[in-house]
């Protein structure tokens, strides 16, 4: 399947705080070690897929924090 263009860059999703929590994903973007070094180096594709696992997992820790309340991705709507 061929990829479908991109008119606008992906952002990347670095809150600057680069500070890895115990399973490794970093506390502000929830990106792993791989995600965050590669990010210039992938497709937009893998960009997307890497935006919707993060989100993922910022969603499963406030859930695990016991926060009931979720908050709307913004860069998510933008797909």
């Amino acid at each position: 399947m061929a990829e479908q263009l991109e008119f606008f860059v992906i952002p990347n999703p670095c809150k600057g705080i680069c500070e890895s929590g115990p399973r490794g994903f970093c506390r502000g973007c929830y990106r792993n070690r791989e995600e965050r070094f590669m990010w210039m180096k992938l497709s937009d594709g893998q960009k997307r897929e890497i935006l919707r696992l993060c989100h993922a997992r910022y969603l499963r820790t406030l859930k695990n924090n016991g926060h009931d309340e979720v908050v709307p991705s913004k860069q998510l709507g933008l797909f």
